[in-house]
């Protein structure tokens, strides 16, 4: 049982946290880097439901994006999502160490907190602008615990119990990827935990995570699927980027390392980065050694050696994957199993790794006291990890920074009904340079917009064309390029063209020709006329509804039960603090 006085400082320590790394991002503003895009207002089409051509990449995320933002903003959701997910880590993690580690107390659940929080991991996810896999991230601490709690028989009433993991999956699973962590997760505590005969846990388990998974499992099934990938170019692009001095291991060992050399702190990019690594792996290996000693006194011995062998296999996997056959073997395998790209980004699942960093953490608290003060030995971790890495702090030194968006785009998504065809851009493509955001990002027109907007799915990375475009949307560009001729584009379904103006872009000729509908400073929005939007099938619209309410209520029900019991251990403890006081009373009249 978790002491009640660890809590509130857990979620003191996350909300300090939380407000030093996001805490810029509240001055007003929108999200627009790399991945990360929030807009004022975005609608459930049917590229929100994860219905079309592209993969399901940002399903349920735009789906819940778009039905939250329509009561408090797109924004707004966003932004305190991400904060969100910075408390909820350490508060996790936090939990975790102090269930599973003996003798930590609350210093060491205080360690492991800070050591979940502040790390590389964390630092490269939130400049690819990855909120979303940041929320999955938070939610693994939480779900071993739940997880465990269920498989021995230690929840407060069993329903309850298996609704809060169910409720936890579907937070994790806001993506694909997340959902896969805490499936792994999940399925590791399980079977340490009960073994593996115990088939009825196994089976709630499955069950949960398929209806938590229900978005983009159901987006797979009835997407259209012409996204063509290159697999082994895809695992060459995305694989894990060695750090200086460093190597392939000893960057995964490090939890850095992410794929796009332009989303890391300048901290590590330079030799810092060994020392930095080295920092936090004497703080994980005079832990490890110390667990690895008092591992009979653990409450849990094989989640311990279960979680330890999880992160010691994703390290080494990783590491094997960066380079040579193993590179070789991932990429065959994505190009042999369909949905298997999901796992070419492969440092994604270093967050795999830090369940037991956390622990380790917890336990070198405990190492240390022998030899110093309680305070003393907390701060000499929390120094070994926040000192190496100062560039986490403040938007990661200043380099995420809420945009605001020129009145053009707010006219233009206006204008645009969602029954008068398909939205097309110039110059097309999907990663744009705003003049008003730092950096590439992704283009927000498909968040901002009612009517579905043609989106190419092609992806280049250093110039390799890791997925291609999708047919419909080839045939367009192949227009637009060759003058955009109107009679043509309409006979694709499109029925706007949308130009985004900068020094090196030119309005197809044909175009030109036409008044423009808005013609700004930042846009110009063509409006083709008598297109019919093209529309998925009512039975797939049903089918991708039922699955996000579905994730919805699940994730409610989960919210629901941990409220409940939460309430009822409050209540239990003032009756008992009640018993002690009037028993007192007794004596003392006695």
């Amino acid at each position: 049982m978790t002491n009640p006085r660890l809590l509130p400082i857990l979620y003191g320590v996350g909300a300090v946290l939380s407000a030093v790394i996001v805490g810029p991002l509240f001055g007003g503003g929108y999200l627009l880097y790399r991945d990360a895009v929030s807009t004022p207002r975005s609608f459930v089409t049917d590229a929100a439901l994860g219905i079309g051509p592209l993969a399901p990449r940002a399903v349920p995320q735009d789906w819940f994006v778009a039905v939250a933002g329509s009561v408090v903003g797109g924004g707004v959701v966003v932004l305190v999502a991400l904060a969100a997910a910075i408390l909820f880590a350490a508060v996790g993690f936090g939990r975790l160490a102090f269930r599973l580690v003996p003798g930590a107390g609350r210093s060491g659940a205080v360690a492991a907190a800070v050591v979940a929080v502040w790390n590389p991991f964390v630092a490269e996810r939130l400049l690819q602008g990855n909120w979303s896999l940041l929320v999955g991230y938070a939610a693994l601490g939480w779900i071993i615990v739940a997880v465990a709690d269920v498989a021995v028989g230690r929840a407060r009433g069993r329903w309850v119990g298996w609704a809060q993991v169910g409720g936890l999956l579907a937070v994790a699973g806001l993506t694909p990827t997340g959902s896969v962590m805490a499936l792994v997760s999940a399925g590791v505590t399980a079977v340490s935990c009960v073994g593996i005969r115990r088939w009825r846990v196994f089976a709630g388990l499955g069950a949960l995570w398929v209806c938590s998974a229900l978005p983009w499992l159901m987006s797979a099934v009835i997407g259209s699927g012409s996204i063509a990938s290159d697999g082994p170019a895809g695992v060459r692009a995305f694989s894990l980027r060695s750090e200086p001095l460093l190597g392939p291991l000893g960057t995964a060992l490090g939890v850095g390392g992410i794929w796009n050399s332009d989303a890391v702190p300048t901290s590590r990019t330079i030799w810092w980065a060994a020392i930095a690594t080295a920092c936090l792996l004497v703080v994980i290996v005079v832990g490890s050694v110390w667990l690895w000693r008092s591992r009979s006194a653990s409450p849990t011995p094989s989640l311990l050696r279960g979680l330890a062998a999880l992160a010691a296999v994703v390290v080494v996997l990783v590491a094997v994957t960066a380079a040579g056959p193993g590179q070789a073997a991932l990429g065959a395998v994505v190009d042999a199993v369909p949905g298997a790209g999901l796992v070419r980004d492969t440092h994604k699942f270093l967050a795999l790794v830090m369940p037991f960093a956390a622990l380790a953490s917890a336990a070198a608290v405990v190492a240390l006291r022998r030899y110093v003060p309680t305070g003393f030995a907390l701060a000499a971790i929390a120094l070994l990890v926040i000192a190496p890495l100062p560039d986490l702090a403040w938007g990661v030194g200043g380099r995420i920074t809420p945009v605001h968006y020129p009145d053009d785009w707010t006219k233009a998504a206006a204008m645009v009904p969602a029954d008068r065809g398909a939205v097309a851009l110039w110059p097309p493509g999907t990663v744009r340079r705003y003049s008003f955001a730092e950096g590439p990002s992704l283009d927000p027109t498909a968040r901002m917009v009612r009517a579905p907007v043609i989106e190419s799915g092609e992806l280049r990375v250093d110039g390799v064309v890791v997925d291609h475009a999708d047919h419909t949307a080839a045939q367009v560009n192949r227009v637009l390029r060759s003058g955009g001729n109107p009679r043509a584009l309409s006979d694709l379904g499109v029925g706007w063209v949308l130009v985004e103006r900068g020094p090196e872009t030119s309005v197809p000729a044909e175009l030109a020709d036409l008044t423009p509908a808005l013609a700004g400073p930042d846009l110009m929005l063509f409006d083709l006329g008598g297109a019919v939007t093209p529309q998925a099938s009512s039975m797939s619209r049903g089918w991708a509804w039922a699955a996000h309410v579905i994730w919805a209520l699940l994730m409610v029900i989960g919210a629901l039960a941990a409220g409940t019991a939460g309430l009822v251990k409050v209540v239990q403890r003032q009756a008992s603090r009640r018993t002690r006081s009037i028993s007192s009373h007794v004596v003392d009249h006695e």
